[in-house]
């Protein structure tokens, strides 16, 4: 099925009113396949995955490394749990990075990022311009903010105060 079409077709020729009775859960869930399948596709042109990505993010004390100190594999995999997909293995691409050289294991078993890493991660960063204005294109501000809005509510409706972001 060729989503971007048949999104695009909906778009133009749905009224509002027919548009408010689309259930939620099926283009929520359908956004999020397919903009992850996106931006594992771009970041799989620079020769990593996602979850080597946020590997490397975690471990870089130049973006979400508080201390720059070496972590373990639970520890990280804890920190990321709210995204990691099913699928995501973080033992199995932590030792991908490890073969590479762009992780470094002590004997301890924790893992740092290497100066290749470094350089790894900051190649996929300089991609996410690009990549935020192909999934924005058409798209105001405005109108992602509000769409960001509506979904919190959402969320909010059906899991309590504690979710409302």
């Amino acid at each position: 099925m060729n989503t971007e079409a048949t999104t695009a077709t909906v778009a133009e020729t749905e009224t509002d009113a027919e548009l408010a009775g689309q259930p939620v859960g099926y283009w929520t869930g359908l956004a999020h396949r397919e903009v992850i399948a996106y931006i594992r596709s771009r970041q799989a042109e620079l020769g990593l995955t996602q979850p080597q990505f946020w590997l490397l993010r975690h471990l870089s004390t130049d973006d979400l490394s508080p201390d720059g100190e070496p972590r373990s594999v639970a520890d990280l995999t804890a920190a990321m749990s709210e995204y990691l997909l099913p699928g995501d293995d973080l033992a199995a691409e932590s030792a991908a990075l490890v073969a590479r050289g762009w992780l470094a294991e002590t004997p301890d078993h924790l893992l740092a990022a290497t100066p290749e890493g470094e350089a790894a991660r900051l190649r996929v960063k300089a991609i996410g311009p690009s990549v935020r204005a192909h999934i924005h294109d058409g798209i105001s501000d405005a109108d992602y903010a509000t769409t960001v809005r509506v979904l919190r509510r959402m969320i909010a409706n059906v899991a309590g105060p504690a979710a409302d972001r």
